[in-house]
């Protein structure tokens, strides 16, 4: 990013990577002006792996822009607009990244900012009334144009100034995609995104996971969440556990772990990588050896080999420097109700914030 910094660029566009946003950059990069794609990364949403892909295939200049600190902030505080369906601050989401960008265009020397909405096409966040109110409450309305739809919507001072010209930006208003997908042909793409999509606050499995982390704990971590998103998650009580399906789940759990997380292995058979998060003081050893238990279960060949031998299987417990072997039976039928949070907490949990606020 330091490289990047150096260079000037007269916009800066929010970039999801989807189909939108990136046809926005587009669109005003064909009036001969720079433009720099910001890709916003939260614990909930974002995909920075995909940067290479986007500069190679659609030609355009991209950079990460890690905003989870002041994305959970918003989330803890309380969205302004509140939620959607589920647990998705969509109007608050889209107020935090434009006000980031405006502070972004000083080191940039960006004159203006994009953003590829499209009036109509979500029904939350990209009504009219709801483009005005995210408009205002980012202080952008001096320096946010939205080329998809700028025909349908006032005149901007970038436009009215000749900087850019307003005759080539579009009038799309709605749901459909068939303007977007003929931009997209004429630009030769042969790898076509979907819709940005991707955020898991708009899912229920998603929202469930969070909604349980934000009753067992006050104020949770930026990486509190980052971890309840990713593989199995089991609470029973406030002891929170969570362990990989897949060796990209085990990796992603990895880059979570604290000091104080106990790290469950299973050893002598493949088997997924389990943390157990402390929220209330240290783990009692018998819970610890309870939740090894289910972990092994999940380990199809130490779950063999227990069931044709009867032989335990030997779990390693690592917190910080500390390293202990266990044995444990596999099981699934535990002395704690562990259990995965069930998307019926949402709604409920939502009742008590408004309650709360009310």
């Amino acid at each position: 990013m330091t490289n990047t910094a150096r260079k000037q660029y007269d916009a800066l566009a929010l970039l999801s990577g989807g189909l939108d946003s990136i046809l926005a950059m587009r669109t005003i990069m064909d009036q001969g002006l720079s433009v720099l794609g910001l890709h916003f990364v939260t614990p909930f949403f974002g995909k920075p792996h995909l940067i290479p892909f986007w500069k190679e295939h659609y030609g355009i200049e991209v950079i990460e822009v890690d905003i989870r600190s002041k994305y959970v902030d918003m989330m803890l505080d309380g969205p302004s607009q509140g939620y959607g369906k589920w647990l998705n601050p969509c109007i608050d989401c889209k107020i935090t990244m434009l006000t980031h960008a405006r502070e972004l265009m000083k080191q940039y020397g960006a004159k203006f900012i994009i953003s590829g909405e499209v009036i109509g096409q979500r029904p939350m966040s990209q009504r009219e009334d709801a483009l005005n109110l995210i408009t205002k409450r980012a202080d952008v309305r001096d320096v946010l144009i939205r080329p998809l739809c700028a025909k349908k919507q006032p005149i901007t001072p970038m436009e009215e100034s000749g900087l850019v010209d307003r005759e080539r930006l579009h009038d799309w208003y709605g749901r459909g995609r068939k303007p977007q997908m003929a931009l997209a042909k004429e630009y030769g793409f042969t790898e076509i995104p979907t819709p940005a999509g991707g955020c898991c606050l708009t899912e229920a499995q998603g929202a469930a996971r969070f909604v349980k982390l934000l009753q067992e704990k006050e104020r949770p971590s930026p990486n509190d969440f980052s971890l309840a998103r990713v593989g199995r998650q089991y609470w029973a009580g406030n002891h929170w556990l969570t362990f990989g399906r897949t060796a990209d789940d085990n990796a992603q759990i990895g880059a979570c772990i604290e000091p104080t997380d106990y790290v469950l292995k299973t050893q002598g058979f493949p088997g997924p990588l389990a943390v157990c998060r402390p929220l209330d003081g240290p783990w009692e050893p018998e819970v610890i050896k309870d939740a090894a238990a289910l972990v092994a279960s999940y380990s199809t060949k130490a779950r063999r080999h227990f069931d044709e031998t009867g032989e335990l299987i030997v779990i390693r417990v690592k917190q910080g420097d500390s390293v202990e072997d266990i044995s444990v039976a596999p099981s699934r039928d535990n002395a704690l109700p562990w259990a995965e949070p069930m998307a019926e907490i949402v709604k409920g949990w939502k009742k008590d914030q408004l309650e709360i606020d009310g």
